[in-house]
């Protein structure tokens, strides 16, 4: 769910350059020098050839020479640092701007070693500095906010326009020349030095946490905690032996260790590439015995050989993933069920390249949403989603083509995601400078929202891209054309002051988006071509959108937390962005983890008190409410609240069409989506009336899904409206309209109808008895277009060329007919009505001929692999398929096409259930297809040539001669000649038509 675009951005100190701000020297006196020159950020391909602008210090001139080692970012995202063997540098993330430099002195670098590894408090308030000698530099990190380091200047000309009085927008210094985050301006940091810490044991790996330094040790391998400040007792450290740990593996150390917060647990990698999950008890006292040890861990990784051992861990809070990087290139992803150890394999990520030419995995980083995985390689880069899906890479290039300036396309140390996703902070060590990537990412990453899905929106750091296939009249192709996307590019203004674009959500009809960043929101309107903004800055900061968006008509339904509290607030579109504007405002006891529209008329409310509420919207005269008529308690069914990434529900048609909505709650089978795995709650009325849920488990490790009904309005279609003669085109789709789609990762299934999957559930096997079809892709899918009959989704690409002098990344779009899997998996069940109600609903599409010979082709290349198994089943889907078949006009055609494309060897299968060669020709002059009877001809040559004579080529192309079909004629000659280059028998052919030469043909 995320792709590459564009050239990426490079960021250099320039080597040249005055450093920046103020020098912190760890010597024992600490001075602070001070330098009345400011810091200079450059482009590193413009300083290739560029003179310094002054001269520098000795000190500056190391700086220049020495190489980047090593990146680290804070929690937040908002700084990040990096080190040389004898500077760090604090830079800004957004813009990105270089802060401030600390330079250690030379009697600092020959006492303590040069630097070789940055640590930064998850806060950024302490930056730690490791050092080849074994010692630990701090420094503490204080900012002024009411300081700014730079002047922005933006480029002004002589005229000028003035804005309306409705659209001025009182922001301060913010204007249209402003990018994205200069609203904040750029922070003044000073950085100063706070302490040397001496290891004694030997530093193998060191982490720091919010409350302590965690150390792993050489001699003794051991784990050592030291506070930032002491505790009440004034201890400032603890020491723990490994060996003292029952469940961690004799004569080995840790060599890799990283903690997740969100899910409260460690990852160690030991020095034999075993990997283990640890938990810490920081309440249990450490004492000399291993039963009272602080940390229990379990093993959860053994290699099975030396290529299968573990080097770098990164943990997925999101998905309860964790990922390993192992010697042999290849990325192991196991599943966290719980703390006690159960842990399963879940599958192993391949490079599409040999190792010797991606090089060892030199680090992995997760997206903020969890969605996609980073690899870092010595040589290059790669993505996947979540559960497997193989998205951009580096060798997607052409190694041998790519230039010097195509430093992007190598590898990379260390790296980040920043903007909460939107782009990659790469360090290359290699040229010396930091790769800012630019990605654009599925808007459901960040709100899984129904009409997220079915519309395909995108997201960017600065822009939103739409899918127009749904409402786009042309009805000739799946709309994979780069013309089928809409970009719309976020205000700058709002981006000023409120990057990174938290979330984005578009309307089941298409016409209406919003999008919503650190504070306040935008909504945009496809009518009218505008976006809309809060005129008022205080207004627009006031709350922050949390727990999702969606849209009612053309009305905003928005989940906020503000000063008062957590609240579902309703912004109509026909009005400005104002705090008095809000048409209705819903308080809840707590904030809000997920919220959808349902049946485009209900709400449904999902919060951290564990509870679904149901709201209805209530239109009067001049405004529009919600009133609450139901509400559902998980508690003992959802363990973990913050866990559910979506949450939806499936009314029955009798219930929803005349239905009470107060008695929804009782009747719908409820939908929720939490990690990987797609869980139905079924309601079960017991005697005394309490209602209860049967819950199961319906599908795994599922990245996003969609329920039909729920993701777009299928209205007539487009041409319907345009051409009324096209009318009957308006049921296109509609056979699907209570489908489920989900992705697994590796392909997209679908339950046709979800009423099916609700009553074909076994409660006794806790799982869902009817299978889903799938449909697997070798791009990745976004949505399924119901009313096209395709998957539409995207390609990653990086495109060399030869007119330009510089490599760029592109999303393709490309598109996959659904049609052909359905139609086999309703054939393969002998449900022959639910068939040809599907194909009802597509027959008049222009490619719907080509979608059944596809099915044609699937099905005769299985048969004819399967006549080769000795367990072949005698029951022949062939012979199923090709009666199906003859109920369409198009039938010969397809036949006819089919066999064409496919080997001869598999003729002898295909034919074997239809009528003779002869009779299908026959049956094609009766109907006037003389092309398609041509055809048959050609097959019949080659399949049985003794059934072949030329008074069967002369009635056709008499037949085409009668019609003027002289192009038909000249193919007929073209064959005869191949068949008899003497030309005797195209001249009996000739003669048999009435075309001889002495008639003037």
């Amino acid at each position: 769910m995320y792709w590459p675009l564009g050239i990426p951005n490079f960021y250099s100190a320039h080597r040249h350059a005055p450093t920046f701000g103020t020098h912190h020297h760890d010597t024992e006196d600490s001075r602070e020098l001070s330098s009345d020159t400011n810091g200079k950020l450059v482009d590193a391909d413009s300083t290739a050839n560029e003179d310094a602008a002054t001269s520098s210090v000795p000190v500056q001139q190391r700086q220049g020479d020495e190489k980047i080692l090593d990146l680290k970012t804070s929690r937040g995202g908002q700084l990040f640092a990096t080190i040389t063997r004898s500077t760090l540098h604090i830079w800004q993330t957004k813009p990105t701007v270089l802060l401030a430099t600390a330079v250690r002195s030379k009697q600092s670098v020959d006492s303590y070693g040069d630097n070789i590894a940055l640590l930064v408090r998850p806060d950024a308030l302490i930056i730690v500095v490791q050092t080849q000698a074994g010692y630990l530099i701090t420094y503490s990190l204080a900012s002024d906010p009411t300081a700014q380091v730079y002047q922005v200047q933006v480029k002004t000309s002589g005229a000028s326009r003035r804005q309306s009085a409705e659209g001025i927008r009182k922001s301060g210094l913010v204007g249209l020349d402003y990018g994205p985050g200069d609203g904040t301006g750029i922070k003044d940091i000073s950085v100063r030095f706070r302490m040397v810490i001496r290891i004694d044991a030997g530093i193998c790996k060191a982490i720091a946490l919010d409350d302590e330094l965690m150390v792993a040790t050489t001699k003794p391998p051991a784990i050592q905690c030291i506070r930032w400040s002491p505790d009440k007792t004034g201890s400032s450290h603890n020491t723990e032996l490994l060996k003292r740990m029952s469940w961690f593996g004799e004569n080995t150390s840790v060599v890799d260790m990283v903690y997740d917060r969100p899910m409260g647990l460690h990852v160690w990698i030991a020095s034999d590439g075993k990997a283990y999950t640890v938990q810490r008890d920081k309440a249990r006292k450490l004492s000399n015995g291993p039963a009272d040890s602080a940390f229990e861990g379990f093993c959860f990784h053994v290699p099975e050989s030396m290529e299968a051992k573990a080097q770098h861990v990164a943990v997925n809070a999101r998905f309860s993933l964790i990922a390993l990087g192992c010697v042999d290139s290849k990325i192991r992803i196991y599943n966290v069920k719980d703390y006690l150890g159960n842990i399963p394999a879940l599958h192993t990520l391949e490079l599409p390249v040999s190792q010797a030419t991606s090089g060892a995995i030199t680090f992995l980083a997760h997206s903020p949403d969890g969605h996609c995985l980073l690899v870092g390689l010595e040589h290059g880069w790669a993505t996947w989603s979540v559960y497997g899906k193989l998205g951009a890479h580096s060798f997607l290039a052409d190694q041998t083509r790519s230039s010097s300036e195509d430093l992007w396309l190598r590898g990379f140390k260390a790296g980040f995601w920043a903007g909460l996703g939107c782009e990659l902070v790469l360090l290359d060590t290699i040229n010396n400078q930091l790769c800012m990537m630019h990605m654009a990412k599925s808007a459901a990453t960040s709100c899984l929202a129904m009409p997220n899905i079915s519309r395909c929106l995108l997201q960017t750091a600065t822009s939103l891209m739409l899918h127009r296939g749904e409402s786009s009249p042309d009805m000739s192709s799946g709309a994979a054309e780069d013309s089928a996307w809409q970009t719309l590019q976020i205000p700058s203004t709002y981006l000023a002051n409120q990057w990174p674009i938290k979330m984005s959500v578009v309307s089941a009809c298409g016409k209406y988006i919003a999008a919503a960043g650190r504070r306040g929101l935008v909504h945009y309107s496809r009518a009218s071509g505008r976006w809309k903004t809060f005129d008022d800055p205080y207004a627009e900061s006031e709350f922050s959108v949390r727990g999702g968006m969606c849209w009612y008509q053309h009305i905003l339904v928005a989940a906020v937390d503000s000063d008062a509290g957590s609240q579902i607030r309703l912004y109509s579109r026909e009005k400005n962005l104002t705090s008095s504007n809000v048409m209705h405002t819903e308080s809840l006891k707590s904030s809000v983890i997920y919220m959808t529209l349902s049946d485009h008329s209900s709400l449904l409310v999902y919060t951290h008190e564990n509870i679904l509420f149901h709201y209805v919207f209530e239109a009067t005269a001049s405004t529009v409410k919600l009133f609450q008529v139901g509400q559902i308690g998980f508690h003992g069914i959802i363990r973990a609240p913050a866990r559910v990434r979506s949450i939806s529900w499936i009314v029955p048609d009798e219930q929803r069409e005349r239905g009470d909505p107060s008695q929804d709650v009782a009747t719908a089978a409820v939908l929720f989506l939490i990690d990987g795995k797609l869980v139905m709650l079924q309601p079960s009325p017991e005697e005394d009336r309490e209602l209860k849920y049967d819950m199961r488990v319906i599908a795994h490790n599922v990245e996003f899904y969609l329920l039909a009904r729920e993701g777009s309005m299928l209205s007539p279609s487009a041409l319907a409206l345009i051409d009324p003669d096209h009318a009957p085109l308006s049921n296109l789709g509609t056979s699907l309209i209570d489908s489920l789609w989900y992705f697994d990762g590796k392909s997209m299934c679908v339950w046709p109808d979800t009423h099916d999957l609700i009553s074909s559930t076994s409660s006794e096997l806790n799982q869902a008895t009817l299978t889903s079809v799938s449909i697997s892709t070798d791009f990745y899918p976004l949505s399924p277009l119901l009313t096209k009959g395709v998957l539409a989704g995207l390609e990653p690409e990086i495109i060399q060329r030869r007119d330009v002098d510089f490599t760029f990344a592109r999303a393709t779009p490309r598109t996959h007919l659904f049609i052909p899997p359905l139609l086999q998996h309703y054939l393969s069940r002998f449900d022959s009505p639910a068939a040809l109600h599907l194909s009802d609903s597509y027959r008049r599409l222009p490619y719907f001929p080509h979608a059944l010979e596809i099915l044609l082709h699937t099905v005769l290349d299985e048969e004819v692999d399967a006549q080769s198994d000795a367990n072949h089943n005698n029951e022949s889907q062939l012979a199923s398929l090709l009666p199906f078949l003859s109920s369409f006009p198009s039938y010969l055609d397809i036949v006819l096409g089919c066999a064409r494309k496919t080997e001869i060897r598999s003729w002898q299968t295909l034919f074997k259930q239809l009528p003779p060669v002869v009779e299908l020709f026959e049956e094609a002059m009766d109907k006037g297809q003389l092309k398609t009877a041509g055809g048959f001809l050609l097959v019949l040559h080659t399949f049985d040539e003794e059934a072949f004579n030329a008074e069967m080529m002369s009635r056709l192309m008499s037949k085409a001669k009668e019609e003027g079909d002289w192009d038909l004629c000249k193919e007929l000659a073209r064959f005869l000649v191949g068949v008899d280059n003497t030309g005797s028998l195209l001249e009996d052919v000739m003669r048999g038509a009435g075309m001889s030469s002495t008639n003037g043909a």
